[in-house]
């Protein structure tokens, strides 16, 4: 195994990782636009009106998503990582 392999696996596995986080991350900044724009239009200065409604989209974005995020690590670890412990 030379080194361009290693870099190229580390590569793809990085990638997959920046894909695998865009949805809950999105839904997060998102979700904090929206609350503090709302804390900022009705002066409401509540640290929990900020962490819960975060807290309950991210979770939810992350009970839609996980086939997604199942899937793709799935193919990555069949396609990249496996064939490179067997020597295939």
């Amino acid at each position: 195994m030379t080194e361009a392999e290693i870099f190229d696996a580390m590569r793809q596995g990085l990638w997959v990782a920046v894909v695998i986080s865009i949805p809950i991350l999105s839904v997060a900044l998102i979700t904090g636009l929206v609350i503090g724009l709302l804390q900022a239009l009705t002066s409401i200065q509540e640290m929990t009106l900020t962490f819960v409604p975060k807290l309950m989209a991210i979770v939810i974005v992350f009970w839609v998503s996980m086939s997604f995020m199942t899937q793709t690590l799935v193919s990555f670890f069949q396609g990249t990582v496996i064939p490179m412990i067997t020597g295939g």
